[in-house]
């Protein structure tokens, strides 16, 4: 069966709303530089509380998703493509800074969404 824009849009949303874990290993922030025509990774660390919250490593304060203060990435990675940044990401010196297979898809659709905002110009919004 060929699903319309609007079921897939439904999917993907219905799929998003699910409970998901943390990685231990951190999470991502993922931006364009659009004068360097570069795709930009912020990997930050953090530690999971007993909640499974985010947690900061160094305070134990949980992490919040907008307003924080400024923290420093543990590591940057940039690339022209979405599979530069990729293999950077999993293949690089240095530990991995992915742990999790679905937290892998996430930051792989994410770059290709990058990529494509771009190419073509595009603003772009990590989900």
């Amino acid at each position: 069966m060929r699903l319309t824009p609007d079921q897939r849009r439904s999917l993907d949303d219905g799929l998003s709303s699910r409970s998901i874990a943390l990685d231990p290993a951190g999470y991502v922030l993922i931006r364009i530089d659009s004068e360097a025509g570069e795709l930009v990774v912020e990997h930050y660390g953090n530690a999971i509380n007993d909640q499974g919250l985010a947690t900061d490593p160094d305070t134990g304060e949980v992490l919040a998703c907008r307003g924080g203060g400024p923290r420093q990435p543990l590591a940057v990675y940039r690339g022209a493509t979405a599979k530069v940044v990729g293999i950077a990401l999993t293949e690089g010196p240095g530990p991995c800074p992915i742990s999790r297979l679905d937290h892998a898809l996430y930051i792989g659709r994410e770059l290709q969404r990058a990529e494509h905002c771009l190419v073509t110009g595009e603003v772009y919004i990590q989900d």
